[in-house]
């Protein structure tokens, strides 16, 4: 089945039940076999024809569920063991077993010098390895808050600015909220796309949103509120009601249908959209293989960014000065210079697969994940080679790092881990029935001020947005 571009889901395919794949194609969204039925009934077959197909799909559904489930079973029985033997190992610094066979080892004759210094070399790495799987954990992580109310799966969760405590979330569900960090309640929702919204991000400054969908479009919308009802839209916004419960009016989310501005000119999904520093311009990364510059006041292409040879998956901006970065199936990432007239572009090949997201620190350092189970750290004076890799047991998504200079990874197998930029392994998020994700892990942020006790957001498959509170044990 060939899914066109403007699927609502955008353009990361998944399964309803959650697994990642990733064709030329683009998303099947909500029931796994819509399009097939949207062809069957547009096609002249007879009735008995039809219905013998749908007969088949929904054995082939039913088949698909089975294995997930067993799938399933087993990934929980495999993490409770990794979790018996990280708390074993935690329990137990001091391994008396290791030392005698270390011992043994080392009194061993070698027959040769070569012989020597090569096990001596083999030795001291699996020393080390095992010597940092005996480190307590460094830090205390704790799920504190659930944000609830998506019907599909949620793509990306955004921090806005110091000072003001909501964040954003952008979902399959064609839709994008805005929820106090606080009470937990959506104050928010926007409407004004007809496809998966990928991607959302806050304004440095002013209460405007920034939102990419799987429609080839890129909105800007206001955002004013006053955390409980939103407040000084102009005369063009068009607010509703929109009653997620008829039961009860205190369940009734604002919402919001129409854009300040719009940004058109691709030609394939939009999967994410930054403001670049002065917030004057934003640029858009597409499935179309290309990223554009534009203005932000008229809604003009100022520069069209090429080069990448397949699907963009992510973009990001510098804090403070006008560089880009843009991440694609392609294995690469490519590091864009808007400060002087003419722009340069700069190519880096550090992954073997796609390139799911690439950030950058305060430290002048960038940050890049992928589904070769690595994230690289980068140094923006020397981008010749990493200065450190970390290597993972599964895919990354879209990661985030804090001013602290913390990398918080999300992963496929629905784990979150925490490094520092050296490559250290911190700590990881718990997951279990009552906390975690219980599907992929899609995108995380980190908040720059602590509110309510939360300081890093997680969002995913499940339909779930996660508060955690992730303290170091030091302070």
């Amino acid at each position: 089945m060939s899914v066109g571009q403007n699927t609502p889901s955008g353009k990361i395919q998944k399964t309803k039940r959650g697994s990642m794949i990733r064709p030329q194609s683009g998303i099947i969204d909500g029931d796994f076999y819509a399009g097939f039925r949207s062809d069957i009934e547009n096609e002249p077959f007879s009735p008995a024809y039809k219905a013998r197909l749908y007969t088949l799909f929904k054995q082939i559904e039913k088949e698909f569920d089975l294995l997930y489930q067993e799938n399933q079973s087993l990934h929980d029985k495999i993490e409770l063991l990794n979790e018996k033997i990280e708390r074993d190992t935690f329990d137990k610094p001091d391994c008396v077993d290791f030392d005698n066979n270390l011992s043994k080892a080392l009194s061993k004759k070698i027959s040769s010098t070569s012989q020597k210094s090569k096990t001596a070399h083999k030795l001291k790495a699996q020393t080390s390895k095992i010597v940092s799987s005996f480190k307590a954990p460094q830090f205390s992580c704790g799920l504190v808050k659930e944000y609830i109310g998506h019907k599909d799966g949620v793509w990306e969760v955004s921090v806005a600015r110091p000072g003001v405590p909501v964040i954003g979330t952008a979902s399959a569900d064609h839709t994008a909220c805005i929820w106090s960090i606080e009470s937990a309640k959506c104050l928010l929702q926007y409407q004004g796309h007809v496809g998966s919204v990928n991607s959302v991000r806050f304004h440095p400054a002013k209460d405007l949103v920034l939102t990419a969908s799987g429609d080839c479009t890129t909105h800007i919308w206001q955002a004013a509120l006053n955390w409980d009802l939103p407040k000084g839209h102009s005369s063009e916004e068009e607010l509703e009601s929109d009653e997620l419960d008829d039961k009860s009016d205190a369940n009734r989310v604002p919402s919001l249908r129409t854009p300040f501005q719009e940004f058109v000119g691709h030609t394939g999904a939009v999967s994410a959209a930054e403001w670049l520093a002065g917030a004057d311009q934003i640029i858009t990364a597409s499935w179309d293989r290309l990223a554009h510059l534009h203005d932000v006041e008229t809604g003009s292409i100022l520069t069209t960014l090429t080069g990448h040879d397949q699907e963009l998956n992510h973009t990001a901006t510098h804090p403070t000065q006008k560089l880009a970065v843009t991440s694609s199936r392609d294995t690469t990432f490519r590091l864009w210079d808007f400060r002087e007239a003419v722009h340069s572009v700069s190519v880096f090949q550090g992954h073997a697969e796609s390139v799911t997201s690439a950030v950058f620190t305060r430290e002048d350092k960038v940050v890049s994940s992928s589904d070769d189970r690595s994230v690289k750290v980068w140094d923006l004076r020397n981008m010749r080679s990493p200065v450190a890799t970390i290597r993972v047991d599964s895919a990354v998504n879209r990661l985030s790092v804090s001013s602290g200079g913390l990398i918080a990874i999300p992963h496929d197998n629905r784990q979150i881990r925490l490094f520092d930029l050296s490559g250290q392994r911190l700590a990881r998020l718990p997951r279990s029935s009552r906390q975690g994700h219980s599907r992929m892990v899609a995108s995380v942020a980190w908040a720059e001020d602590s509110v309510a006790g939360v300081n890093l957001f997680t969002c995913g498959f499940d339909r779930r947005v996660l508060g955690w509170s992730v303290v170091s044990l030091k302070d």
